[in-house]
């Protein structure tokens, strides 16, 4: 047999060993399970808009959420969001999103440092000059006296001005100079890189320290997280940013982060989409969700198998039972992840005709293989391979959900 591929052999490469970082009753890194989180686009000072969205987003599956902290309305806002979750049994650990400004909020309001699990530091907007030590001096300080981890997170439009002037500068003196293009990436790196070296300097340990470099080109995220990852073992947070709106946002991010994650980079995750107007902000979680589990690094809830559609499915009935069954899972999953052990890993197959339909549904742990245009109006339904029963008429859907609910409750075990 021929030796793998190297995108097989990939695949299947174990996690990049990283220092382990615990933020409340979470640990990013150091092996654990890649961590999902996401950012509110509420007005952080909107104290009960705001809690109504964190909330909804840990609902979904986000274990971080993060806040902008831009003014002291939004400093004095944290503690209270913070006790107004905990009154809901909501403990998501909540992350402070600072730039320009974060030395002075966070030292004028020390009940919002406290009340956040996790500072976000830019190091290209922290300030210039004398300055820039001195305030990033102060978060990291802040950040040791209240004991709490920090995410030194570079991004592509706003670098350290003066560290890629004096990058550029050390290019030019070069017999051969690399290309401005690549200047930049190397500036992003060196500014995470430099910034953490600063942070412990400064008593900040290694096991409080998440970095990022976030770029928006997805062959750029790439090059530079692979490089970050051979030049340091800190905790690693990955996120295409500004990824867009919809299809293109979803693709981009599960592109660039599939990559990353299946050479085994990445510790914790942000899909950065663009939300549709009026659109639940929770989406970027379920595509998080989508991404680790379709990769098979970790599980969150079962999975539809269904197929296209094509001339033999002239009726949309299937696709509609995919969908219903698809939300049927979601809906459920609170309630089964409570009550059943490794139900997440279930398989569930919605097809449209014979072509395929009865092979996957028999490949799946349930599925229903529905009739195509022309085919004997019968449904049969395989539990492990097994045909079990035949649907017929109007109630296919209720019926083949209640016979879903039915195989939870016999096959999984009670915790």
């Amino acid at each position: 047999m021929d030796s793998p591929s190297p995108a097989f052999a990939n695949a299947h490469q174990p996690r990049r060993h990283s220092v382990a970082v615990q933020i409340d009753h979470l640990t990013v890194g150091g092996g654990a399970p890649v961590v999902i989180q996401s950012m509110t686009n509420t007005d952080t000072a909107d104290v009960e808009t705001t809690v109504e969205q964190v909330a909804q987003l840990a609902r979904a599956g986000s274990e971080l959420v993060r806040l902008t902290v831009n003014n002291d309305a939004a400093a004095r806002a944290v503690p209270c969001i913070r006790d107004a979750l905990d009154k809901q049994h909501c403990s998501v650990p909540l992350v402070g999103d600072f730039h320009f400004n974060g030395h002075k909020l966070l030292a004028d309001h020390p009940d919002c440092a406290q009340a956040l699990s996790k500072y976000r530091i830019n190091p290209g907007n922290v300030g210039k000059g004398k300055k820039r030590d001195e305030q990033f001096a102060a978060m990291i300080e802040t950040a040791i006296r209240y004991d709490k981890a920090v995410r030194i997170g570079v991004n592509w439009g706003s670098m350290d001005q003066a560290l890629l002037a004096q990058l550029m500068d050390e290019n030019a003196l070069r017999e051969q100079p690399a290309d401005a293009h690549h200047v930049m990436m190397e500036t992003v790196i060196r500014s995470a890189l430099d910034s953490a070296a600063a942070a412990e300097a400064l008593g900040l340990p290694r096991n409080k320290i998440i970095l990022s470099c976030k770029m928006s080109v997805v062959q750029d995220l790439i090059t530079v997280y692979r490089s970050l990852s051979e030049r340091s073992d800190y905790a690693l947070h990955l996120g295409l940013t500004e990824a867009g709106m919809g299809s293109k946002g979803i693709v981009a991010s599960t592109a660039a982060l599939s990559i990353l994650l299946s050479e085994g980079i990445g510790d914790t995750i942000r899909i950065s989409l663009t939300p549709e107007p009026g659109a639940d902000r929770s989406k970027e979680v379920i595509v998080a969700q989508e991404i680790l589990q379709t990769m098979g690094l970790r599980s969150f809830v079962p999975l539809v198998t269904a197929c296209p559609g094509c001339g033999r499915t002239t009726s949309t009935y299937f696709q509609q039972l995919a969908a219903q069954v698809q939300d049927y899972l979601r809906k459920q999953m609170p309630r089964w992840a409570g009550e059943y052990e490794g139900v997440e890993n279930m398989s569930v197959a919605v097809m449209g005709c014979v072509v395929n339909g009865p092979g996957e549904s028999k490949h799946a742990n349930i599925g229903i293989s529905l009739p195509g245009a022309g085919e004997r109006p019968v449904a049969p339904v395989y539990e492990d391979g097994n045909k079990t029963v035949t649907l017929k008429g109007d109630n296919i859907a209720d019926e083949f959900e209640s016979i879903i609910n039915d195989y939870v409750e016999r096959t999984y075990a009670k915790k």
